[in-house]
């Protein structure tokens, strides 16, 4: 591991005229480390989200973020280009309903074909045999590559999303709810998949969840927002077995009463 980080935030704040989205946030994200950001409707935690990974720009502070070529460069001052090349390449983003980062009207293959191509790919064959490959990382049968998202379960189409997302080799991905919607049964089977991928690849990543078990699964540190404001935030397995604010301290009392 490195000895700087991956991403620099300081201080980023969103409002939406007089109410707050998120507040003061400050935090560094090093490779290969899994930051949860947990908190119910409402807390800010997707707004944080959608600020990080420059879908929505902040109304002050700073996201610096470290190039391949190790220079550092502040998001919100890249042009709009430089910021979708960064989106297509070096990040993935895995949203809650996978209809939002899949075409739904082209092949299995095509849509993680197209990641291929946005890195400068264009070799038909080796594309389809990553393409391939990487279906069966994420328990995709070879035989379902040429089918359509439309086709696919939800479960299925959340797992071509993560091969979508993956199979450039993104140094940093944001994840939103990645298993929210779908059953008990199919979560449990794509949290570990998820977990293997991020272990084997040493990403780093952001997940936002209101899920405490996939917090706890997945990520090394985690921060609880609540009203647009981090309350709590801190080693996960500390912050869930020894919570310190009272806010922390509800959502961990609530899951545990289930």
């Amino acid at each position: 591991m490195t000895d700087e980080p991956l991403l620099r935030v300081s201080a980023l704040s969103k409002f939406y005229g007089s109410r707050v989205g998120c507040e003061n946030v400050s935090f560094d994200l090093w490779p290969g480390e899994v930051l949860a950001v947990v908190g119910e409707s409402g807390s800010g935690k997707t707004t944080l989200l959608n600020c990080l990974s420059t879908r929505l720009l902040p109304s002050s502070g700073t996201a610096s973020y470290r190039m391949r070529d190790g220079q550092w460069r502040e998001l919100y001052r890249m042009s709009e280009a430089e910021r979708r090349f960064l989106m297509r390449t070096d990040w993935g983003f895995v949203h809650q309903n996978p209809a939002d980062g899949l075409r739904m009207t082209v092949s299995a293959g095509a849509n993680v074909g197209e990641r291929l191509m946005a890195v400068g790919d264009r070799h038909y064959g080796r594309i389809r045999a990553t393409a391939v490959d990487w279906l069966s990382r994420v328990e995709i049968d070879e035989d379902r590559i040429d089918d359509e998202p439309r086709a696919f379960s939800g479960g299925m189409r959340q797992r071509l999303q993560i091969a979508r997302n993956l199979v450039t080799g993104p140094r940093l991905v944001f994840m939103d709810e990645p298993t929210g919607g779908l059953d008990v049964s199919v979560q449990a089977r794509l949290l570990d998949l998820l977990r293997g991928l991020v272990t084997d690849l040493g990403l780093a990543a952001i997940v936002v969840t209101h899920d405490l078990a996939v917090a706890r699964l997945l990520s090394q540190r985690m921060m609880v927002m609540k009203d647009g404001h981090v309350v709590e935030s801190g080693l996960t397995d500390r912050v869930l077995d020894d919570p310190r604010a009272p806010y922390t301290q509800l959502l961990v009392s609530s899951i545990l009463q289930v």
